[in-house]
Order: C-alpha cells, then sequence, then structure tokens
C-alpha cells in the first residue's frame, strides 16, 4: 500500500513498484486523481484521508478483506508556510504534525497485524517512511517541517528497536529537493511564481521517480537486506539550505 499516492512521489512510487510486478493499492484525499492512475497501472485505488481515524479503520478494514499486505509505504504528508518560528502559524504546524507525525504512526500501529501475517511463515514484510533531509538539518523559515519530519524520523527509527527479531524490514528514505507538481506550490499557498523560483538555476533537480526508483529498490531487495536509511539529493544540493544555482562545472573551469 502506498499512500499519497495521487501526486508526486506517492504517485510515482504506484507506477515503480506495479512496473516491477507488485500489486498495489493507492492511498490518498483526491478520488479522481486516484481513479485516473488506477486506470493507466492496474493498481487498486482507495481514497482516504488518513488524518481522520475513522477512515484509517475503513482502510485497515478493507485491506484485512483483499490482502495480504506485505508493504506499507508512508509517503503522505507535506509542508505548509516559510514562517519564522516567532512568525509560525499554530494552524498550520498542527496540520504538519498531523500529516507527517500522527496519521502514519496511526497507520502503522493499525496495519502492523496484517504485515506480521504477511510475514508469517518464512516471509516477510516492509515499513517504509518517506522523511525528508528536513528532519536532520534545521533552515531558517523551515522550523515547523523540520520538527515534524524530525518527528516522524523518529518513528522507524523506534520501530526498528522494537520489531528486532522480527522479519519486518523497516526503511526510511529521506531526499533533498524534489521537483514535483504540487509540494512547494501547497506549502507556499498556491503562489506559482513563488514555487518555480525554489527551483530556479538549479541543474537537474530530482523528480518523483529518482525517489520512487529507490522505493522501488528498497522493496525488491533481497528479504535479508535492510536500506536502514537513504539520503537522496541532487548533485547541486550540498545541505538542506545550500544549493548550487547555475551550471555544475569543475572548479578553475572557465
Amino acid at each position: 500500500m502506498v499512500t499519497g499516492a495521487s501526486t508526486g512521489i506517492g504517485e510515482a512510487a504506484v507506477r515503480a513498484l506495479r512496473a516491477s510486478g507488485w500489486d498495489v493499492v493507492g492511498v490518498a484525499r483526491r478520488a479522481e486523481r486516484l481513479e485516473a492512475l488506477a486506470a493507466e497501472t492496474g493498481a487498486t485505488a482507495y481514497p482516504a484521508d488518513l488524518t481522520d481515524a475513522e477512515q484509517i479503520a475503513g482502510l485497515v478494514a478493507h485491506l484485512a478483506d483483499t490482502g495480504p499486505v506485505h508493504a506499507l509505504v508512508n509517503v503522505a504528508g507535506g509542508a505548509r508556510g516559510t514562517d519564522r518560528v516567532e512568525d509560525g502559524s499554530a494552524e498550520q504546524w498542527r496540520w504538519m504534525f498531523e500529516a507527517n507525525v500522527l496519521a502514519v504512526q496511526q497507520l502503522t500501529a493499525a496495519l502492523l497485524p496484517q504485515l506480521r501475517a504477511a510475514a508469517a511463515g518464512g516471509g516477510h514484510a516492509d515499513l517504509l517512511f518517506l522523511t525528508s533531509v528536513a528532519a536532520r538539518s534545521a533552515y531558517p523559515g523551515g522550523a515547523g517541517y523540520n520538527a515534524a519530519k524530525a518527528a516522524e524520523a523518529m518513528i522507524p527509527q523506534a520501530l526498528r528497536l522494537e520489531l528486532n527479531g522480527e522479519p519486518i524490514r523497516i526503511t526510511e528514505i529521506a531526499p533533498g529537493l524534489v521537483h514535483t507538481e504540487e509540494f512547494t506550490l501547497r506549502r507556499l499557498g498556491g503562489d506559482a511564481v513563488a514555487a518555480q523560483a525554489v527551483y530556479s538555476g538549479v541543474e537537474a533537480p530530482l523528480v518523483a521517480e529518482d525517489v520512487a526508483d529507490v522505493i522501488a529498490y528498497a522493496l525488491n531487495a533481497p528479504a535479508h537486506v535492510n536500506l536502514d536509511l537513504v539520503v537522496i539529493r541532487p548533485v547541486a544540493q550540498a545541505a538542506a539550505h545550500l544549493l548550487a544555482r547555475g551550471p555544475l562545472r569543475p572548479r578553475g573551469e572557465d
């Protein structure tokens, strides 16, 4: 199952996993986009708001009826705003914690019994979490998102210890700058000009398919191989806040 499947990295992950032979249930709020993706790829669409506990329960019941579930790919989440701490919006911070942390914890906990059942009898299961380089390095105007993704990153780190001895792999993938259709646009309140400026002059930022390839590799790796943490950035990005703008060239080259 892939969450956040109606756009960006989640949508690309559905395509990559279907291409490598997985049966995939794509979950997101927007039914029309999910249905279009399902028609294109052969995935199953399940519209749900994962910040709603009742909808999580309905999803888990549906999966119990149609499973087994061998992997949960937690992609859904996002950022809101670029305010400094002193100017931060409690509403935006609350949304980021609900979407990136609480929804992930609730869904993971609810699906663990099904993942254990799928792994029974000599198999294995996977829990994969898409976090961000923002979880590991703060930057001005990013504190709310930094805090939410850092909190989310603690979930796989703790799970890896708590589930030690069980055949369940725990993977965290932390992307840097990824040029997607909606992430930055939503973060900046729909300001298309400001959103495009984030990527301006950056040679070859990552795209959703780059991250989806890593997700698919992690799930398709031999059962004894666990990619604990993968940080993936474009070459032009040295840190969350440090981007080279302009052509990349060797030092000293005219």
